[in-house]
């Protein structure tokens, strides 16, 4: 009997992907890259979902790619691995852009490609027991996945160099302090789920203009921000989300948004 390698659920308008290959470390094989981008098209173009978990299943987050199929691959490394990070990649960039949030919950260690996952959440919860490390240079690959675009910005160019180029694993606190998770909890389950339904509740409409315009921030002058920072807030002006937003401000309560 097959198991899936990547789970995906939606409950209560929120869609949680699982990475679903523990006896392997949830490590990356083409056919969980596949799945993976499978699962962030139907968060990317499914309105309902209003917050997207990834996760993984096991003790490990994501182990990087699985390298257990490199050794009867020959000359053919390099051609597959074009395949493999193009399609992962294609999933990174639906996680990204897509206009809902990500909640990245690290349920154990994170490695490679696996690291760069993690980097993707607009909010990453990590468990105790997780750490992390690039991995790449151990067997002599260079990162994929977006890590030399997201680490840096998240950490500064000299960290993501000690990070990248001398290996180094970082505890769980560590990686807290560094700003590569959001925080580190004891509970990731219950965390996770109030953090989940926290962002569920959110005025998904603007949050996703908030990811859009944090992803542009880097390649635009401050002139050029501050054009799409207006026209973004005055879209956002004319949404229910802000009326309902505005009412519930002065009648004092809390708001329920709708995300239209």
């Amino acid at each position: 009997m097959s198991v899936e390698p990547v789970l995906f659920e939606v409950v209560d308008d929120i869609a949680t992907i699982t990475l679903n290959r523990p006896a392997n470390g949830n490590t990356v094989d083409m056919a969980l890259a596949r799945g993976l981008l499978s699962a962030a098209i139907a968060c990317d173009h499914d309105s309902s979902i209003r917050c997207v978990v990834l996760t993984g299943a096991g003790k490990l987050f994501c182990g990087g790619g699985d390298l257990s199929v490199f050794a009867d691959l020959g000359s053919d490394i390099p051609m597959f691995l074009s395949e493999l990070a193009g399609t992962l990649h294609m999933a990174v960039s639906r996680l990204l852009r897509m206009a809902k949030p990500l909640l990245v919950l690290v349920n154990g260690p994170a490695a490679g490609a696996g690291l760069s996952l993690a980097l993707i959440g607009d909010v990453v919860v990590a468990d105790e027991s997780a750490h992390f490390t690039a991995a790449y240079g151990s067997v002599g690959l260079s990162p994929d996945g977006g890590m030399s675009w997201l680490l840096p910005r998240l950490v500064g160019v000299r960290r993501a160099q000690d990070i990248i180029i001398s290996n180094r694993r970082i505890a769980a606190q560590d990686a807290a302090a560094m700003g590569i998770v959001t925080r580190v909890v004891a509970d990731l389950a219950g965390d996770g789920r109030a953090e989940a339904l926290k962002l569920a509740a959110a005025p998904t409409a603007a949050v996703a203009q908030a990811r859009a315009l944090l992803l542009e921030s880097f390649s635009s002058s401050l002139e050029t921000q501050l054009e799409r920072e207006t026209r973004s807030i005055a879209a956002m002006g004319g949404t229910q989300d802000c009326r309902e937003g505005v009412i519930a401000f002065a009648e004092r309560r809390k708001p329920k948004f709708s995300g239209e």
